[in-house]
């Protein structure tokens, strides 16, 4: 058998993982080094994907609603060992997740109340630069991907992710799944996982499963496109974003009326 070299054998590996992503989002493969991609016809086109949230349309019910329907599509474990958990969409309490704008003056109606979180697919993500493998990078259309394959288990995004979007499997997640679902690959233990915007659903021109269980809540679309639905919201409301003093740029925003007032 020809050997090769160390480094051949992670660009090998990088081709096969790649192949390996796109083909999990329904493009279909020619060759190792082709390259060459077919992206099904029903693909939903954006060149920036983002959301918006609107807080108060939802309830801690409908998050777990949502919170259900994405971890079955994507056999994400239920492991009830609280540290040991992994987590695509969840909630926290409001000054959990934006610390730059709780005040005294905050309204109280706000303190305590669930909020919905999941990575952010930032513009600048700091978890793409400290990745040795190329295991989580940006797609063409800013989606920030983790390729499971690819994953060594070093946890460096999640040290760099200031935002908590990554989970790491420190056991076999398989046990923990209840109803597995064979159109979307499950993990083994020792990588990291987390929300990858429903790549899958848009490669076949579906929304991602948690805007479909919003019930409206959730507008997503091209960030980039001003005549977007969420990209027309977000430049006529007052909405904020996890955080920007970090310089990532997140892509998740969220509609909050700070001042308080009567439910909207």
């Amino acid at each position: 058998m020809a050997k090769i070299s160390r480094r051949q054998f992670l660009k090998l590996s990088a081709a096969t993982a790649g192949m390996g992503v796109l083909a999990g989002c329904g493009m279909k493969t020619k060759g190792i080094g082709g390259g060459e991609f077919m992206t099904p016809t029903k693909a939903v086109n954006g060149k920036n994907w983002g959301m918006l949230i609107d807080s108060s349309k939802l309830t801690k019910a409908d998050i777990d609603r949502m919170q259900a329907a994405c971890h079955r599509a994507h056999n994400v474990p239920d492991i009830p060992e609280k540290k040991h958990e992994i987590k695509w969409i969840w909630d926290e309490p409001f000054e959990a997740l934006f610390h730059s704008q709780v005040s005294p003056g905050l309204s109280e109606k706000w303190r305590g109340v669930p909020f919905t979180t999941l990575c952010n697919h930032c513009r600048k993500p700091i978890c793409v630069k400290v990745c040795p493998t190329q295991a989580t990078f940006t797609n063409k259309e800013g989606i920030v991907i983790q390729d499971m394959h690819r994953c060594i288990g070093c946890r460096n995004c999640m040290a760099a992710c200031p935002y908590g979007s990554r989970s790491f499997n420190f056991e076999d997640p398989r046990p923990y799944i209840k109803e597995l679902n064979p159109a979307y690959p499950s993990r083994s233990k020792g990588v990291v996982e987390k929300c990858d915007f429903c790549a899958e659903r848009l490669a076949k021109g579906e929304q991602p499963i948690c805007v479909e269980a919003s019930n409206g809540a959730i507008l997503f679309g091209d960030l980039d496109d001003p005549n977007s639905e969420v990209a027309k919201a977000i430049a006529s409301e007052m909405v904020i974003a996890r955080e920007p003093g970090y310089g990532t740029e997140p892509k998740v925003y969220y509609r909050v009326d700070l001042k308080g007032g009567e439910e909207a």
